[in-house]
């Protein structure tokens, strides 16, 4: 029997001693996070997953992984077949599948640190069906059965200062205040790591990528704040960039202080806010207004030292990047290269800044058929050899104290095939198309999603996930409001506008299972654009400056424009990011980024 198999029946055995017919097991922490800490690890913990979105049930009988597009290859390589049934969302969910396979009559557990409260409806009302009824846990029986369960991260808070952060937390906080009082509401909750670490300027080390201290944040309407953090964490200087207008308690207090309202109105995310924060509003008596966090979209708009901020993060780190792709162009035909060492490699580059401070997310270096799994993680069983006739894609990104970045480049070892070249040129044709798109105040993501795919759509092609994520300013990698994206894929959620100030990827690709993979990635800042009539639209500048490999481009298949739009980006990754070179690296990104024939 597998490790996984051996802590799949010991789940199992608990469940019965809690006397629960089954269990939910979602990858995310307290505060809802995409990227969690080692000790909220369980979906992995439990069936070796490795991916970065997913979830379990687990029944008497049987169990399931609900994954997307983006996991369809991963998780049956993780993932033990005779263990787990594979089910694919968003075409199901957890709630319909339960509605389906729970057993008559059974109580099926939940955690209620890990699910919203829409969540908690939706799936009550599924097992309704079936006469089963959905339990909140006291203890997750996971933590009961993890015998070597990590600790969560004890690394200290750290300053993000003003000439960084662009914006004081005062003034932050204030902003807060000002919504509060047009939502006449007394204080709003804070449980997105995020919104806790822009709101006071403040960062950690608690999660692997994402610069957030676990914590809980509550804002009043006077602008102070009370904030829930392990007292260890918090240093002289941190306690002083504070100041009196923010209370700290230890993190462990948050629960017992929710129960404090009692006549107050409160806003809290149902989005961000787990059922259980719902539950101790309802039970104390308060007031609790289901609004969206009020940070999510003032960090979405970046400020103008953000985004200075960012375009010299992106400028650094695109040069490694370029070290990087030169390096694995001389050394893959030779042999011995894998993924493995490609990832070891390409963190010595950044590492060589001096300003890394962490990867943005694991690097993704998949060769071969490993490229048509879109957020392939190669492991030591997985790692695989760059071998001649094969395309290497890499994606990854760096976290610095200025900025977040995040890139995706392909390169062939050796000689590609024609229809490797013209799905490249058609997954290019769909990036520039997006990046040189012009459009209206309020035009959503979702709508300007087509432009990157009409040249795939064209012949028959498409790729199962979204064309671009928000990013953070030193936050995450991946944040909303903001996305460009069909409403059903991967991150789905209310169409929201772009505005002025995010920034995003712009990231096609194409995947063929068992052979390639394809992602043109670069961000993208939305700005505003004048025109002579007086009418006033948006557009995008690009960000990140990195050579697009030219040996599989099909150059009669690009219009004028588009020859021209890729001869004038390779004429300013020459200008961003050619001081950061030596003189033979400099040669070598001239000759790739000489203009298309």
């Amino acid at each position: 029997m597998s490790i996984h198999s051996t802590r799949l029946a010991a789940l199992r055995a608990q469940l019965a001693h809690d006397r629960l017919d089954g269990f939910v097991v979602p990858l995310t922490d307290e505060h809802m996070s995409e990227y969690v800490g080692a000790y909220a690890q369980r979906l992995a913990w439990l069936t070796g997953f490795q991916g970065s979105a997913g979830s379990a049930v687990v029944l008497t009988e049987s169990a399931a992984i609900f994954t997307d597009g983006r996991y369809t290859l991963q998780v049956r390589e993780q993932v033990a077949a005779d263990d787990w049934a594979y089910v694919a969302v968003p075409a199901t969910s957890i709630a319909a599948w339960l509605g389906e396979h729970a057993p008559a009559g059974g109580r099926i557990g939940y955690d209620p640190w890990l699910h919203t409260r829409g969540w908690v409806d939706d799936t009550r009302a599924a097992l309704a069906a079936r006469s089963a009824e959905l339990v909140a846990v006291e203890a997750n029986p996971i933590d009961a059965v993890w015998s070597d369960r990590p600790l969560a991260s004890d690394a200290p808070l750290v300053v993000q200062d003003e000439a960084r952060a662009g914006v004081g937390s005062a003034a932050k906080r204030a902003q807060i205040a000002d919504w509060l009082a047009a939502t006449k509401a007394d204080a709003v909750v804070l449980t997105a790591l995020d919104s806790i670490a822009w709101a006071l300027n403040v960062r950690g080390k608690d999660v692997a990528h994402t610069p957030v201290a676990l914590a809980y944040a509550i804002v009043d309407a006077d602008g102070t704040a009370d904030l829930f953090v392990a007292p260890e964490k918090v240093s002289d200087a941190v306690r002083q960039h504070l100041g009196n207008a923010i209370r700290l308690h230890p993190r462990s207090a948050f629960a017992d202080a929710l129960g404090r309202y009692a006549g107050k109105r409160i806003a809290a995310d149902p989005e961000r806010a787990v059922a259980a924060i719902f539950d101790r509003l309802d039970q104390g008596g308060a007031t609790v207004l289901a609004l969206r966090d009020p940070v999510v979209l003032a960090k979405a708009v970046k400020n103008p030292v953000e985004i200075d901020g960012h375009r010299a993060a992106s400028a650094r780190d695109g040069a490694a990047l370029a070290k990087f792709l030169r390096w694995v162009e001389a050394e893959a035909p030779k042999g011995g290269l894998d993924e493995l060492a490609c990832v070891a490699k390409l963190q010595t580059f950044r590492e060589a800044t001096g300003v890394l401070l962490d990867t943005s997310f694991d690097t993704i270096s998949a060769t071969g058929a490993h490229g048509a799994s879109p957020h392939y993680h190669s492991t030591p069983e997985s790692n695989a050899p760059l071998e001649l006739g094969q395309l290497y894609l890499v994606d990854s990104g760096g976290q610095y104290a200025d900025g977040t970045t995040d890139l995706t480049r392909v390169l062939p070892i050796g000689e590609p095939t024609p229809e490797m070249c013209d799905r490249f040129t058609r997954v290019l044709q769909g990036h520039i198309a997006l990046a040189t798109a012009v459009f209206p105040h309020g035009t959503t993501g979702g709508q300007l999603d087509p432009f990157a795919r009409r040249p795939l759509w064209a012949v028959g092609l498409d790729y199962a996930h979204g064309t671009g994520h928000g990013v953070g300013a030193y936050l995450s990698v991946h944040e909303g409001p903001q996305r460009i994206a069909p409403p059903t894929y991967p991150g789905g959620g209310p169409a929201e506008p772009l505005r002025a100030g995010m920034i995003l990827s712009n990231e096609p690709g194409y995947y063929k299972a068992g052979e390639y993979g394809i992602r043109i990635e670069n961000l993208i800042l939305v700005e505003e654009r004048d025109f002579a009539e007086g009418a006033t639209m948006l557009g995008f500048e690009t960000l990140t400056f990195c050579p697009i490999e030219r040996s599989l481009i099909v150059t009669e298949m690009l219009s004028a424009a588009e020859r021209a739009w890729l001869d004038s980006y390779h004429a300013r990754v020459v200008a961003v990011i050619g001081d950061h070179l030596d003189a033979d690296e400099r040669a070598w990104l001239a000759a790739k980024c000489a203009p298309i024939a």
